[in-house]
C-alpha cells in the first residue's frame, strides 16, 4: 500500500452531531446556575441569571426599535457588560450581531460598518467620533445608539439613542424561533486580494467551537478563566464567555492587555486559568519580577496561548508555577473554527498543531488539488462532516464563497503538512496577509490607505519576521518624483488613519518594486529580503504611539 492510499484509510464520514443555539445555552446555565457569579469585569460581577434576564431587557428594547430577525446590528464596543449583554439580546431575536473591531478608523471602519448594511449601530461615544468621519458614506445606518455619554460630533441626520433608553422593563424571553443554522454573527477576516469578507457563523458553528475548547481546555465548573482579548473577536466570545456558560464556570474579563496589570487581576479575581494570545505570553514571561507576581505563584492552573513556544511555556512553569501551559491544541481560522485538536492531556507531538478530529475533513493537496503523501508540504483544504460547523460564506460575496470552495473544499490558504499519525504541522501562510498583535491585517486594505498619501507613487505592505513569533508588518513604497517625504512623517501620518495594530514597524522607500514578467509586484521577494540596510525601524526611531 502506498502513501497516496494510506491517506484515505479509516476515515470519518459525515454524522448529524450535537446541535445548539447561543440562546439556548443561556436558557439552560441561567435554569441551572442561577444567581452564582459568571462574569467579572474588574470585580463587578454578574450571575447567570442576570445575563438572562439583562440581555432579555436589551432584546426587547432592540425589538421596539425595529430590529428583528435576519437584521444585522452593528456594535463598536470596548471590554464591557454591555458587549456581551448586546450579544446576547441581538441573538435573542434571531438577529445578527456584527462586532466591529474598535481599532478601526477612517476606510477600514466605514467598509465594514457598510458591507454589513446595518440600520442600526450601537458604539462607545469616543468612536462616534470616527464614524462621524466617513458617516456620509453610510446610507444604510440609519440610527446610533451610544453608551455612556452622548457624542458630541455630528452624525448627520443619524437618530441617536442611549443604550439605556434599550433597557426595556419587559425581562421576558423573545418568543423568535432561532435554529442552529440560523446567524448568530458576521465576523470579519482580513481580505487578501479584496476588501475584508463577513463570515457568517451560525449558531451551531458558535456552540461547536465552544463544545471543541471544552475537549482542548479540560475546563470544570472549578474553572475561573481570565482574558483581557476583546469581545469583537471568537477567541474571547465564544471561547471564554460561551464556553464557559455551557459549563457554570466564571469568566473574568480585562479591559486590555496591560503587562503592568497582569498579576495584579489575577490575584484580585482569584483566576486558576489564563487565556492568552500572540506576544503576550512571551512579554509576561520577560517582565520584571513584582509582589503580585510573587504572591499568585502556583495560582494558575493552566494557560493558554497561540503561539506558545516550548521555552516560553517552561518560564511559565517553572517561573509562576503554571502546572498545565497549553499551546499546540488546535489549528483553526474563522471560516471554519478548529479543524485540527488535541484532547487536554492527550500524547502530542512536538510542534504540531493537533489532529485529524471527528468535525472535519482536512486534506493536503498540490495546487490541483491533488492529495499528498504523509509528510509532504501542501494546502490545507477542509469540508464539515457535521451540519453547521463551518462558516455559512462570506456576507453578500457568493462570487468569493465560490471561489474558495473550489471542489467543494474550502481551500485555506495555509501551507502544512499530515503525519501518518494523523498530527497536523502548520508550516507557513500562503495568502498574502499579515498577523499582528493576534489580529489579521489585509495587504490589500493596507495599500489602499498608504496609496492615498500624495507622496507615494506605488506600494507594497507585507510581512517580515518577527521575535515575538508574529509578522511585522513592512512598508516598501516607491515616492513620486521630488519628494521629500521621510520615513518617520510617513509613519506618524499612519497612526491617524490605520489601526494601531497595523502601524508599520519597517518601512523603506525604493526606486522600484520587484515584478513578475507580467507586472505583478513579487511580494514574496520584499518577505524573503526583509529588513535591508536602508529600512527604517519605527521601534529604534522610538516612535510611541496610543494603541486606540
Amino acid at each position: 500500500m502506498n502513501a497516496m492510499t494510506q491517506n484515505h484509510q479509516a476515515l470519518p464520514g459525515w454524522a448529524c452531531g450535537e446541535t445548539d443555539t447561543v440562546n439556548a445555552v443561556l436558557r439552560r446555565a441561567a435554569a441551572e446556575f442561577g444567581d452564582a457569579p459568571f462574569l467579572d469585569f474588574l470585580g463587578q460581577i454578574h450571575s447567570f441569571a442576570d445575563l438572562q434576564r439583562e440581555s432579555c431587557r436589551i432584546a426587547n428594547g432592540l425589538a421596539e426599535q425595529g430590529v428583528g430577525k435576519g437584521d444585522t446590528v452593528v456594535t463598536i464596543l470596548n471590554n464591557n457588560i454591555d458587549a456581551v449583554l448586546l450579544w446576547f439580546a441581538i441573538n435573542k431575536l434571531g438577529a445578527i450581531s456584527v462586532p466591529v473591531n474598535t481599532a478601526l478608523k477612517g476606510e477600514f471602519l466605514r467598509h465594514q460598518v457598510a458591507d454589513a448594511t446595518a440600520a442600526l449601530v450601537v458604539a462607545e461615544a469616543e468612536y462616534a467620533e470616527r464614524l462621524s468621519l466617513v458617516i456620509d458614506q453610510l446610507p444604510a445606518v440609519k440610527q446610533i445608539v451610544y453608551r455612556t455619554e452622548r457624542p458630541v460630533v455630528e452624525l448627520g441626520d443619524k437618530q441617536l439613542l442611549a443604550l439605556d433608553a434599550l433597557r426595556s422593563l419587559d425581562e421576558s424571553d423573545p418568543d423568535v424561533d432561532v435554529r442552529p443554522g440560523d446567524l448568530s454573527m458576521l465576523i470579519y477576516t482580513g481580505g487578501t486580494t479584496g476588501p475584508s469578507k463577513g463570515c457568517m457563523i451560525s449558531h451551531n458553528n458558535a456552540c461547536n467551537e465552544a463544545r471543541q475548547i471544552l475537549r482542548c481546555h479540560g475546563r470544570t465548573k472549578d474553572s475561573i478563566t481570565w482574558t483581557p482579548l476583546p469581545l469583537f473577536h471568537l477567541n474571547a466570545t465564544v471561547t471564554t464567555v460561551l464556553c464557559n456558560l455551557m459549563i457554570g464556570a466564571r469568566s473574568v474579563i480585562y479591559p486590555r492587555f496591560s503587562v503592568s496589570g497582569f498579576w495584579q487581576d489575577i490575584e484580585r479575581s482569584g483566576a486558576n486559568e489564563a487565556n492568552l494570545l500572540a506576544s503576550m505570553a512571551p512579554l509576561l514571561a520577560d517582565a520584571p519580577d513584582s509582589e503580585a507576581m510573587q504572591r499568585c505563584f502556583g495560582q494558575l492552573n493552566k494557560v493558554y496561548s497561540a503561539p506558545f513556544t516550548s521555552d516560553v511555556q517552561q518560564v511559565w512553569r517553572e517561573r509562576f508555577g503554571v502546572r498545565h501551559t497549553v499551546g499546540g491544541a488546535g489549528f483553526g481560522l474563522t471560516e471554519c473554527a478548529i479543524v485540527t485538536l488535541l484532547p487536554f492531556g492527550a500524547a502530542e507531538k512536538p510542534n504540531c498543531a493537533g489532529r485529524r478530529c471527528d468535525d472535519f475533513d482536512i486534506r493536503i493537496v498540490d495546487d490541483h488539488d491533488i492529495e499528498v503523501p504523509y509528510g509532504t508540504p501542501g494546502e490545507l483544504i477542509v469540508r464539515p462532516l457535521k451540519p453547521h460547523v463551518m462558516f455559512e460564506g462570506y456576507w453578500n460575496r457568493p462570487a468569493d464563497t465560490l471561489k474558495v470552495m473550489r471542489n467543494m473544499w474550502f481551500h485555506t490558504g495555509d501551507i502544512g503538512k499530515i503525519d501518518e499519525d494523523g498530527f497536523f504541522f502548520f508550516l507557513d501562510r500562503k495568502k498574502d496577509y499579515m498577523r499582528r498583535a493576534g489580529e489579521n491585517i489585509s495587504g490589500f486594505e493596507m495599500e489602499r490607505s498608504f496609496s492615498a498619501h500624495p507622496d507615494i507613487e506605488e506600494v507594497a505592505v507585507h510581512a517580515v519576521f518577527s521575535e515575538l513569533s508574529e509578522d511585522e508588518v513592512k512598508v516598501t513604497a516607491v515616492l513620486r518624483a521630488n519628494s521629500t517625504l521621510d520615513a518617520e512623517t510617513l509613519c506618524r501620518w499612519a497612526i491617524d488613519r490605520v489601526p494601531y495594530y497595523a502601524v508599520p514597524r519597517f518601512i523603506e522607500f525604493r526606486q522600484a518594486l520587484p515584478r513578475s514578467p507580467v507586472g505583478r509586484i513579487l511580494k514574496y521577494q520584499l518577505r524573503d529580503e526583509g529588513v535591508t540596510a536602508q529600512t527604517w525601524d519605527r521601534i529604534k526611531a522610538n516612535v510611541i504611539f496610543s494603541k486606540r
